[in-house]
């Protein structure tokens, strides 16, 4: 939970004690749901401190909100988000759709649509993509910082660029023809004719970018990358242990979707994997996504990383235009169609009956 703060010195009038009291939930504390109330300041937000306003407050409460015993608990993040509700971060609308009009309202729309899951604020992900796809998609996707107005509903944290320096032969949904790599110059020319060069420096609306390390130019990317505040990540990659191991001392800090889209584990080569196991008097250890939806992983295989590494897990959806959508046949890329069936995503041509 968030730290305890304390009663401001202020004195509160008779007829209105400034705080509103969750009653009958259950709380988040370290790896337990307990029952117990919550009381918050009307004024600020900010959690207060139960029993100094027993004490110190001559009112009752401005107002008690029942839970019904559910569980309450901070805000979600979630670092992967693809799309949901109709809308895709990597595909601008046409002019004679509305244009970047048209992809600033579908941002809108995920915002105050999403806050309603429990997500507060996240990283809108863009996938592998044309190079004109970045430059007109981040500038609306940057962190809303200070002037953030809740009543908009989640707000972003800066974008994830999944790509397009990636692995062809770990692409995934990835299009390998718009797959690219950084180059060989010791800089980082490649990614800002990609990104553009105004999205590249601080402030830059992108928190993220994934990228393989074994790709040639890489690895001398990332520092350049890391002193402009944007966080990499190693994923859909072919890296060995070596090559996973050097990318976390230039830099990185993360890694996408841990399993998916990159080397197997293997007793003679642990590949990104290795990561977890290595002494963190060797390497800082780093963060890695789960998507935990019994799809992509098998339950062992994400306890095998949380006993690996507990304080590094962080679950993503890696969710796609189609959550929040009811289920039922959607036209997608290359004219194919998707089933969806709750959680799951199937392409038409791939259901048996």
């Amino acid at each position: 939970m968030p730290s305890i703060v304390p009663i401001p010195d202020s004195p509160i009038r008779d007829d209105s004690s400034g705080v509103i009291k969750l009653t009958n939930c259950l709380l988040v504390k370290n790896n337990a749901l307990v029952p117990q109330d919550l009381w918050i300041s009307s004024a600020t937000g900010k959690i207060l401190n139960g029993q100094e306003i027993l004490y110190s407050y001559r009112a009752a409460p401005e107002q008690i909100v029942d839970l019904g015993g559910r569980i309450l608990s901070p805000g979600l993040i979630d670092t992967q988000l693809n799309g949901a509700y109709g809308f895709d971060f990597s595909v601008i609308p046409s002019e004679r759709e509305g244009g970047a009009s048209a992809y600033a309202k579908g941002v809108s729309r995920v915002n105050r649509s999403l806050v309603a899951t429990g997500v507060t604020s996240y990283l809108p992900t863009l996938t592998s993509q044309l190079p004109s796809v970045y430059q007109t998609a981040l500038p609306f996707l940057g962190p809303s910082g200070t002037t953030r107005d809740a009543s908009l509903g989640s707000e972003s944290l800066g974008a994830h660029c999944e790509g397009p320096f990636l692995s062809p032969t770990k692409n995934g949904i990835h299009n390998t023809s718009v797959l690219r790599t950084p180059g060989v110059d010791n800089s980082i020319s490649s990614l800002e004719s990609c990104y553009g060069a105004s999205n590249l420096t601080s402030p830059s609306p992108i928190s993220l970018i994934t990228l393989a390390p074994e790709l040639p130019g890489a690895l001398s990317s990332i520092p350049s990358l890391t002193s402009h505040g944007i966080r990499v990540s190693i994923g859909h990659s072919e890296a060995t242990y070596e090559e996973a191991k050097s990318a976390i001392k230039a830099g990185c800090s993360m890694i996408t979707h841990l399993f998916n889209a990159m080397r197997p584990l293997h007793h003679r080569n642990p590949g990104i994997f290795g990561l977890l196991g290595t002494p963190s008097s060797s390497i800082t250890k780093p963060y890695f996504g789960i998507i935990a939806d019994g799809i992509h992983l098998h339950p062992t295989s994400i306890k095998i990383a949380w006993n690996a590494h507990p304080d590094g897990l962080v679950l993503v959806t890696d969710a796609m235009r189609l959550a929040g959508m009811p289920d039922g046949t959607y036209e997608w890329t290359n004219g194919s169609k998707i089933i969806k069936q709750g959680a799951l995503l199937t392409l038409e041509e791939n259901v048996t009956f």
